[in-house]
């Protein structure tokens, strides 16, 4: 596709003061499972195209210079972390190329990789990590949750490199649930009460030595990475979080799939303060949230400052999961100009789902879903933006009103439209922040079919058109509702 044709097609977005938006794709049938998900994945990258700006991302490239572990000295029954980090390194040295881990399976600790190297699992290899503590010392420099800390990083990690990929159609498996990795004692209170955010981040040290607390690693955690590829690799049985680019810019992570059931925090992938992100063609079944957006939590995301930007997904599918999509609840370095498109939740708890707290700071605001099925058990709908008590304490109340200030966050600007809802529960439900009500949400043509239809709290320009609600109750609830509109909706009757 030339320039000129792709002028054309952002052009075809519109937007009035963001009050609506139109794209090439109205027109076109709903897709299939099918047609989405690792299976359905080409081998080229089609053109982006988003409401808003948004850079043609491209696989990185890589020498054709390579080097098989087998090679570097791994042996088959034996732990080969040295010799898949030896192979890393001669790669990087030699200016570039890949790594070939061959069928079989492969013990090892923590890996870093490093610029201009491609990490490549053949079909029938499998990495297995170990589960000692050990396997993930020294301590790295990372985020958890939010905050900057110094602690495990990754199966996975890659700090400060550029043109890097771990592609392929190996596996890489999570230690055993009994292991060390998984029961060391980590703080009881909520990283922001349990991590001094006045200390330097190289003195927030959390490696399980000297009675210090230990974080657990993701499986994936690359930070501060510019043209990275994760493509084609399945991930099972992770220790928290799976794919986690923090501080990166330019990432294309494409028909993956993430197995995580049962995991606490297995979130499957989490774009934390990255921008230019495209995430298309994967299957995720996570212990939590699917497809999530975060930004840093309370103080230190504010110092921090960076946000989640311009970030697609498309042709995906969610299967289990407490949110299919999510932003938050780590908002503090903001969130924006998300587009998804063109894909399905199937089983998933929840479908489009919002989160944040008092105390997180920051905001998330230009949010663009289209064109989803979605048949799931919870509500469809969820913004969670006060908590509970058990993390947030009082702030969790909705009532006082609270003065507005640093750590105040912000929901403005959410649109969505061409969805399909299926589930149990309700269509909305909406607790917000009465002192900064969620501000300017449009939903057109809804077809949705439910339980109960909606609750709503503290919201403001909220306007649903062109759409169907079918469900058993039909009450409305509506609490401290500003100009909220409900144009040409059909409300029916469902046994």
């Amino acid at each position: 596709m030339n320039k000129n044709s792709l002028a054309l097609l952002f052009s075809i977005f519109t937007f009035s003061a963001f009050g609506q938006f139109t794209s090439p794709r109205s027109t076109e049938p709903f897709l299939t499972k099918t047609q989405v998900g690792a299976a359905a994945m080409p081998e080229d990258i089609a053109p982006i195209v988003a409401p808003f700006d948004m850079p043609q991302l491209k696989k990185p490239n890589f020498a054709a210079y390579s080097v098989n572990i087998i090679d570097a000295g791994a042996k088959s029954g034996t732990k080969v972390t040295k010799a898949i980090q030896n192979a890393i390194d001669k790669v990087n040295q030699r200016g570039g190329g890949t790594v070939i881990v061959p069928a079989g399976i492969w013990h090892i600790g923590r890996i870093n990789l490093k610029s201009n190297v491609n990490l490549h699992l053949l079909q029938g290899a499998e990495l297995h990590v170990g589960g000692e503590i050990a396997d993930f010392l020294p301590a790295v420099f990372t985020r958890v949750e939010g905050i900057e800390v110094m602690s495990s990083g990754g199966f996975i990690y890659a700090y400060q490199a550029d043109n890097v990929a771990i592609t392929g159609k190996g596996k890489i498996i999570g230690p055993g649930l009994d292991a060390p990795v998984r029961t060391a004692p980590s703080p009881p209170e909520v990283v922001e009460v349990a991590i001094d955010q006045n200390l330097p981040v190289k003195d927030r040290k959390y490696d399980s030595h000297e009675g210090r607390y230990f974080y657990k690693p993701k499986s994936i955690c690359l930070v501060e990475c510019k043209n990275v590829l994760i493509e084609g690799i399945t991930i099972e049985r992770s220790v928290t979080w799976n794919v986690t680019p923090i501080y990166c810019d330019g990432v294309i992570i494409r028909g993956i799939t993430v197995n995580s059931v049962g995991i606490p925090t297995g979130d499957g992938i989490d774009i934390e303060s990255s921008r230019n992100v495209l995430i298309e063609y994967a299957i995720l079944n996570n212990g939590d949230d699917c497809f999530t957006m975060k930004a840093g939590r309370d103080k230190d995301g504010l110092r921090v400052n960076r946000p989640t930007e311009n970030i697609v997904v498309r042709y995906c599918l969610s299967e289990a999961g407490h949110g299919a999509i999510t932003t938050g609840s780590e908002t503090a370095g903001w969130i924006r100009n998300v587009y998804l498109h063109d894909c399905i939740f199937d089983g998933t708890d929840r479908g489009f789902r919002f989160k944040t707290r008092r105390p997180r700071g920051g905001g998330v605001e230009n949010v663009f879903y289209e064109r989803v099925i979605m048949n799931i058990s919870k509500n469809a709908l969820e913004w969670d933006l006060l908590g509970s008590r058990t993390y947030v304490g009082a702030l969790a109340d909705r009532l006082p009103k609270l003065p507005i200030n640093e750590l105040t966050p912000v929901y403005r600007n959410i649109f969505m439209r061409d969805v399909k809802i299926t589930t149990n529960n309700k269509f909305i439900v909406a607790n917000c922040i009465p002192e900064v009500p969620m501000t300017n949400v449009i939903m057109e043509n809804m077809d949705v079919s439910c339980k109960e239809s909606i609750l709503m709290r503290d919201v403001k320009d909220f306007t649903i058109r062109n759409s169907t609600i079918r469900s058993k109750s039909q009450n409305i609830e509506i609490t401290e509702g500003q100009n909220v509109n409900f144009e040409n909706v059909k409300m029916m009757y469902k046994d």
